[in-house]
């Protein structure tokens, strides 16, 4: 799993590409506060060697919660920027810091 973030200069967005291993799996999103955590908004695509890969052009200075959704079930990023309680979802979300 892993997030990358490539700063664009001249438009007040980061492209943010995520990737994540998932070889059994049939869908994989990423859903945040960005996309409204709407899985369609941020369906990755399947890969070849079993990886998902998408990549966002996501509002520059803010930090968003996220999460994988791999086949219905919620996933952490280990390599978030940070980890925040979310006491609608009872558990811990990533922090996408950018």
């Amino acid at each position: 799993m892993s997030v990358k973030k490539q700063i664009i200069k001249t438009k007040p967005v980061v492209k943010v590409t995520f990737t994540t291993e998932a070889k059994d799996a049939n869908v994989v999103a990423v859903v945040g506060d960005f996309n409204n955590w709407d899985p369609k908004a941020g369906e990755l695509s399947k890969l070849k060697n079993g990886t998902f890969k998408g990549t966002f052009d996501i509002a520059k200075d803010a930090s968003y919660e996220f999460k994988y959704v791999i086949d219905g079930t919620f996933v952490n990023e280990p390599e978030s920027d940070s980890f925040v309680w979310n006491s609608f979802a009872g558990a811990d979300n990533g922090v996408l810091a950018l």
